[in-house]
């Protein structure tokens, strides 16, 4: 259902949802009863982050259900009640959320509305760099930006500074506590981007081939090439001309792994892997986690470490 539909039916009725609530929370997501600041996270990685920084002080509550892919997925008439309900929505901009212009159009003037990508330097759908804040508030085309920030550590620090900047602003009463908690994930992610560099910098190869372009940042950061199948949707199928071409360049290169994604069909990945000889193996875009992955546990950590020693598995 079109966004603007599900504006014009909001008072109408509630779609069902599966909705993650947590950081501990004591309260439901319609009360502010325990004083907690209530936020709303646009999908997983803003989640986790406000989790992280936020720990027992907030109450968050995630739009996107576990298990489903969020980039064509778009919000229900529950979600503007949430969003009614919130103090503070978290998103991670860059063309992302193609919905939140549509959906913020309906805001409470008391919303504090976080833009977690606000500061990080943008790579176009090109491949070239440019400022977040040189188009903040222009007028572009949706995925005119590689939204898949997160995924370069550094990055992630930059979000979860922006994620507790806001926080520390809308609660000063809590704001040694929201950095604390910002300085011992900086930390993590600080070694986490030196287990990487450390890690894919001495291995002979860095050409990877991967459904769709999700890994842009990450690869920028530590000297690898993507090669993509398809482009930045992960939805799109390739035309029998471009599986060919990656087909082509799979055996002159010698490339023994073909990275599918966690939420999305591996079919492609695998016909060619059959095609060459080469392996189908997950590289997760950490855009969103299965119930499996959160009962054990799985956070962003844990998944890029994953995605590391398949990335060495796949280099050496």
């Amino acid at each position: 259902m079109n966004i603007k539909r599900i504006l014009a039916l909001a008072c109408a009725g509630t779609l069902s949802l599966s909705l993650l609530t947590g950081c501990g929370s004591s309260a439901e997501t319609d009360t502010n009863a325990d004083g907690k600041l209530r936020v709303l996270t646009s999908f997983y990685p803003m989640y986790d982050f406000t989790c992280k920084i936020g720990g027992d002080l907030v109450n968050v509550t995630n739009m996107v259900p576990s298990g489903t892919e969020p980039h064509d997925w778009e919000p229900s008439t529950n979600d503007l009640k949430n969003l009614e309900k919130a103090d503070m929505f978290v998103y991670n901009g860059a063309d992302m959320e193609t919905w939140a212009d549509d959906l913020l159009t309906s805001k409470s003037d008391s919303l504090r509305v976080v833009m977690a990508s606000e500061n990080v330097e943008l790579m176009t759908t090109d491949g070239e760099h440019e400022h977040a804040h040189e188009h903040e508030g222009a007028d572009h085309h949706h995925g005119d930006f590689d939204p898949h920030v997160w995924l370069d550590p550094e990055n992630a620090k930059t979000e979860m500074e922006t994620i507790k900047d806001a926080l520390a602003e809308a609660d000063p009463a809590n704001a040694q506590t929201y950095q604390a908690n910002f300085d011992k994930y900086a930390a993590e992610l600080d070694a986490l981007d030196k287990e990487y560099s450390d890690t894919l910098s001495p291995l002979p190869n860095k050409t990877i081939v991967v459904a769709h372009e999700a890994f842009g940042y990450l690869c920028a950061a530590y000297g690898l090439e993507q090669v993509g199948i398809e482009g930045l949707s992960p939805d799109s199928e390739p035309d029998p001309g471009r599986m060919a071409e990656v087909i082509d360049f799979v055996r002159a290169n010698n490339v023994r792994t073909i990275f599918f994604e966690e939420l999305v069909s591996p079919k492609v990945a695998q016909t060619i892997a059959s095609e060459t000889g080469a392996e189908a193996k997950m590289l997760n875009p950490y855009e969103g986690l299965s119930d499996e992955q959160l009962a054990a546990g799985a956070d962003y950590f844990s998944v890029m470490r994953d995605n590391l020693a398949a990335l060495t598995e796949a280099l050496k």
